[in-house]
């Protein structure tokens, strides 16, 4: 009897210490189960047949570099990279040449050395916030994007366009909207080149059951891990729904 109370005792010592211990967060929530719109790209169809495989520069500002994310893992760049090398049987690279509170007339100074240099498949260029908190000219915005993709174009890389978020720091500035509409028009008349619109995708989840404010760290601009995990997801959804070439087509 001795000796089966000195086994219990320390179990019970285990389980008090261990009801004392604070518990941990859940982990964030799954993503709202919705379809999403496939995004053509020839030359990630392309590379998703080639040996060395396929070949993205995620390319934008702090919701590219991962602000508000709990770790560099948790970025949208490396989140797409993970979801891509799951679903092809091919090498997978995602670089992240995200850098916060740079807009499009910024990003064209290292346009040549941080992305075209790097020889992508695919661009996917993440920006207008910090055009919008700015109040920089639409006009003007719109013409450096314009610049940035005919150079990347000319360089034989896809581009995706990838509009704001839903957040109220954006929402607060007058014209917003109009740096979203220039991305959708330079997307819609431009060979080549997509948009990935965030901000319908957000007014979505709104509607399936998840605010803008679930997926945005307090400072009520930047994504939270599960913001940057859905995002990810649907860029991965979205560009894996765009069907590869067909062989023939590649063998001539």
């Amino acid at each position: 009897m001795r000796r089966l109370r000195a086994a219990i005792s320390p179990r019970r010592a285990l389980l008090a210490l261990l009801l004392t211990v604070p518990a941990v967060p859940a982990l964030a929530g799954a993503c709202p189960s919705l379809p999403h719109p496939a995004i053509a790209s020839a030359r990630f169809a392309e590379a998703r047949g080639r040996v060395d495989g396929v070949r993205i520069v995620a390319f934008g500002s702090s919701s590219t570099a991962g602000a508000g994310a709990s770790e560099p893992g948790h970025t949208y760049p490396a989140l797409l990279e993970a979801r891509l090398r799951a679903a092809l049987d091919v090498p997978v690279t995602v670089l992240n040449r995200g850098r916060g509170g740079e807009d499009a007339d910024n990003m064209l100074v290292r346009l040549d050395r941080d992305v075209i240099a790097e020889r992508p498949d695919l661009v996917i260029w993440q920006l207008g916030a910090n055009a919008a908190m700015r109040r920089m000219d639409p006009a003007a915005f719109a013409g450096s994007v314009r610049e940035g993709v005919h150079r990347l174009r000319e360089a034989g890389i896809d581009v995706v366009l990838m509009d704001n978020q839903r957040a109220p720091r954006i929402a607060a500035n007058p014209d917003h909207d109009r740096f979203d509409a220039a991305l959708a028009e330079i997307a819609a008349t431009t060979p080549g080149v997509a948009l990935f619109s965030r901000g319908t995708l957000m007014d979505r989840w709104t509607v399936a059951g998840v605010p803008p404010a679930a997926l945005l760290v307090p400072d009520e601009l930047h994504h939270n891990d599960r913001g940057y995990a859905c995002v990810a997801e649907a860029m991965a959804e979205a560009l894996l729904a765009s069907p590869p070439p067909i062989l023939a087509r590649r063998a001539r």
